[in-house]
């Protein structure tokens, strides 16, 4: 087995130089170039291994190159993108956080929907190179990959929809009074609607499912409100004050005030649908 080093190859036209014979091994120089100007051709079981072309340099004309593995080229440096908050965001203008690694000041940032449209950001502002700001104005609903191009063309798109834009959940029951209910009625107090995408019930104050106060049950899939002893122990008119929360299948969320009132006598009456 020997070592073939090559300093200069130039073949005659039509002809073709055959480099080492079967378990040579062939080295270009680091000061020297190989530049092929047909078709590098490597037999089976053969090819180049293990080769380091660092500050070297490749010349092909008109001959295409299959890859196994994978290509850097010297001073290129794509953006990445680890993630995006909010990842849910409604159809008015909002601010999204970017986070990756190599922005650069001030890239260009693009949401893309299942369908093809692109949305470009409305502002981008710069943070670092590892965190970017992309306010976005998108009409349409559904989920949406972002694709961030640094100035010098280099760019990354997300490998999955990051983004999701939605309506929020909207109540169709008024705010304020839900009724007057008889102390210690038993049953279906009020039911409260909200429209969105699976939207389900909860309450952010310690009012209306307290015990101590107002002694009801909040169905968290329906909304109706229901009681075996309005009121519980309290034997005195009292206006309840709570707040519930809608909340839909994104995590979206709205706050709503209802009351309660508790009567007692004559004036009492049963549960208000």
């Amino acid at each position: 087995m020997s070592e073939v080093k090559v300093n200069k190859v130039s073949p005659r036209s039509g002809t073709g130089v055959q480099l080492g014979d079967a378990g040579d091994t062939v080295t270009v120089p680091a000061s020297a170039n190989l530049t092929v100007g047909g078709t590098l051709t490597a037999t089976t079981g053969g090819g180049i291994q293990n080769a380091a072309l660092a500050n070297s340099a490749i010349t092909i004309n008109g001959s295409a190159i299959s890859l196994g593995g994978s290509v850097t080229i010297a001073g290129e440096t794509k953006p990445t993108i680890s993630g995006i908050s909010p990842s849910t965001i409604e159809n008015t203008a909002t601010n999204v956080v970017i986070t990756g690694t190599n922005f650069v000041s001030i890239p260009q940032v693009e949401a893309i929907s299942s369908t093809g449209a692109v949305t470009a950001a409305n502002s981008v502002s710069f943070s670092s190179a590892t965190s970017i700001t992309a306010n976005f104005t998108i009409a349409v609903d559904g989920t949406y990959f972002i694709r961030v191009e640094n100035n010098d063309g280099n760019a990354v798109r997300t490998g999955s929809a990051l983004l999701t834009v939605s309506d929020a959940p909207g109540w169709t029951t008024a705010a304020g009074s839900l009724g007057t209910i008889a102390g210690n009625f038993s049953g279906t107090v009020a039911t409260v609607a909200a429209s969105g995408d699976t939207v389900t019930f909860s309450e952010t104050t310690s009012v209306l499912t307290n015990a101590s106060q107002a002694n009801c049950t909040l169905n968290s899939s329906t909304g109706v409100i229901t009681t075996s002893d309005f009121g519980g122990s309290s034997t005195t008119p009292t206006l309840y004050t709570f707040t519930l929360r809608a909340t839909d299948a994104q995590g979206q969320t709205a706050d709503r005030v209802f009351t309660l009132q508790s009567s007692f006598g004559a004036t009492g009456s049963g549960g208000f649908n």
